[in-house]
């Protein structure tokens, strides 16, 4: 899971993933190689990116569903169906009202907008 690490929501949201007793590895945009990945590192600042163990990569809400799917249940549940046809577009505007938002959301400050980037 890749957060960045300009954004006091994202930072303040990420450590608290794990907490949720998934199995991933939690770094920032900024930290890694993100060529090495194949992510375009415009793309990773405005949507969160997620890379499988087996190098595929997530971003947006299908990034959180990934994550879900790897915790026990209930998270692994509902990852699996973040991704279902009835879910999935809740899910995409859900995770966009997030990403838009987040400037105004707990942590959030002004270096967080996406329309600064």
């Amino acid at each position: 899971m890749l957060n960045d690490e300009d954004c006091g929501f994202c930072m303040r949201f990420g450590p608290m993933v794990p907490r949720l007793g998934v199995d991933i590895d939690r770094s920032t945009v900024q930290s890694v190689g993100l060529e090495a990945f194949g992510i375009d590192a415009e793309r990773a600042m405005l949507e969160m990116p997620y890379v499988h163990p087996d190098g595929r990569v997530d971003y947006r809400h299908r990034a959180i569903a990934s994550i879900l799917a790897t915790g026990p249940l209930p998270w692994r549940l509902v990852g699996r169906l973040m991704t279902t046809r009835p879910v999935e577009p809740l899910a995409r505007r859900a995770y966009h009202w997030v990403a838009a938002n987040r400037s105004r959301l707990p942590g959030g400050t002004p270096s967080c907008e996406l329309a600064a980037r």
